[in-house]
């Protein structure tokens, strides 16, 4: 048991939970580096945190000594990086199992020999009073490659995903029939929209990123307001499969793409189908619109692209090959 294990069990159950909360912070404010790594480098306090608090207050932790005018050698900030990495990578684990966090971090960092790191997991290995399975080598992929973190939350096939113009928000599309909007700094499903009555096939966030549109299996697109999750219409008019939706940079008009072979162009503030454009024999399975909002390029299962001018819905030329 660490000194830090056997003062927080001397506390009474809220200021325990104090303690864990503050504690990191108060040593960033009064630049006791020294004190804040040693925290965030020992098991108990990453478990006992974990346990009280969860782990996303936890990750964020190990950026007080990161973005605070603490003074940690390199050695010690590479220590904390790999460390919150790992926690980050098996976020969407540990918020439902916390018994899994000596595993996880075996699996992601035993492969690092830093004092420090092996000591954590040392503590970690100890910290099990019962049978559990310990992973005898690195068996999970470690931090800094591959994904930051995983996002957890549909109940079907991903679709689509799209990022807001600030980067702080993604929503995702889904085979479950919904649409899921995303914190990408902490990994939390911020709201889900539940509207569609089949799958949802595409989505585009227009550029002031407070409304989204999306595609879907039953024919129709619907527009959302993001900061409230609520349907602002349905756009009602393809007869088949919508399975793709481009905004125009300016967010005022949609097209949307179908199997009924044919493109639409949407006015978004009224809802309302401006033109459709007919020419590929097939399905149409993609669209996108130039820069400039005055033309848009159209894929099918045709074999073949077009180019098209969205203001008189004519179209430019056919692309072969």
């Amino acid at each position: 048991m660490s000194k830090f294990k056997e003062r927080l069990g001397k506390l009474s159950p809220k200021k325990r939970l104090y303690a864990l909360e503050t504690l990191p912070g108060h040593l960033a404010e009064s630049v006791q580096g020294e004190r804040l790594h040693q925290l965030l480098t020992d098991f108990d306090f990453i478990e006992a945190k974990l346990d009280a608090v969860g782990v996303q207050a936890l990750i964020e932790d190990y950026d007080l000594a990161r973005v605070s005018d603490v003074l940690l050698s390199e050695g010690q900030t590479e220590n904390l990086k790999l460390i919150q990495g790992a926690i980050r990578k098996s976020a969407h684990v540990l918020d439902g199992d916390k018994t899994q966090l000596a595993g996880h971090l075996l699996g992601r960092l035993m492969d690092f020999a830093m004092p420090q790191i092996q000591g954590l997991l040392e503590q970690g290995k100890q910290s099990k009073d019962s049978v559990w399975l310990r992973p005898l080598r690195a068996n999970l992929e470690r931090p800094r490659e591959g994904c930051l973190r995983t996002l957890t939350g549909h109940t079907d096939s991903v679709y689509a995903v799209d990022l807001a113009p600030d980067g702080k928000r993604a929503i995702s599309a889904s085979y479950d029939k919904t649409l899921k909007i995303w914190d990408t700094e902490t990994g939390t499903e911020v709201r889900t929209l539940t509207d569609h009555t089949d799958v949802v096939e595409a989505l585009a966030i227009a550029p002031d990123g407070k409304t989204v549109i999306s595609a879907s299996w039953h024919n129709t697109l619907k527009i959302w307001d993001t900061e409230t999750g609520t349907e602002v219409r349905t756009l009602i008019g393809h007869t088949d499969v919508v399975n793709a939706v481009a905004i125009a940079p300016d967010g005022k008009t949609a097209i949307s793409a179908s199997y009924d072979h044919t493109l639409k162009i949407w006015d978004l503030l009224s809802g309302t189908e401006v033109r459709t454009l007919t020419g590929h024999s097939n399905f149409v399975t993609g669209v996108a619109i130039t820069p400039d909002g005055k033309k848009a390029i159209s894929a099918s299962g045709d074999h073949t692209l077009k180019i098209w001018d969205t203001e008189t819905g004519t179209e430019v030329r056919t692309l072969i090959g």
